[in-house]
């Protein structure tokens, strides 16, 4: 069974960063693509960045230059550093295998002065 969880979120003035960690199992993790993903209030989920097995990366343009997404097929985690938040930013955050619908809770950033 793939497990997923997602950890490290809460909550952060505008401006302010918080890196967020995703443990893995049930799942080759250094052989597949992953990625995070963001649900917005009220709104659907959201692609955000995405990591391949030998370390290349994506972003959404909503984030990039802020967020950095990194992982360490050594310990099945993956993870993402998010700085200069922004009030826009709140949302559960997923990570998921990509191309999937995350299977975990999430995690809540919450962007507020």
């Amino acid at each position: 069974e793939v497990q997923l969880q997602a950890s490290g979120g809460g909550l952060v003035q505008p401006g302010g960063s918080l890196r967020l960690s995703c443990t893995a199992s049930g799942f080759n993790f250094s052989s597949s693509r992953m990625s995070w993903a963001r649900r917005p209030p009220g709104k659907r989920l959201v692609w955000v960045s995405a990591i391949d097995s030998r370390g290349r990366t994506n972003y959404a343009d909503t984030v990039e230059d802020r967020f950095t997404i990194s992982r360490d097929n050594t310990k099945s985690m993956l993870f993402l550093q998010m700085n200069n938040l922004k009030p826009e930013d709140t949302a559960v955050y997923f990570c998921a295998i990509y191309g999937r619908d995350p299977p975990g809770q999430g995690t809540q950033v919450t962007v507020s002065s």
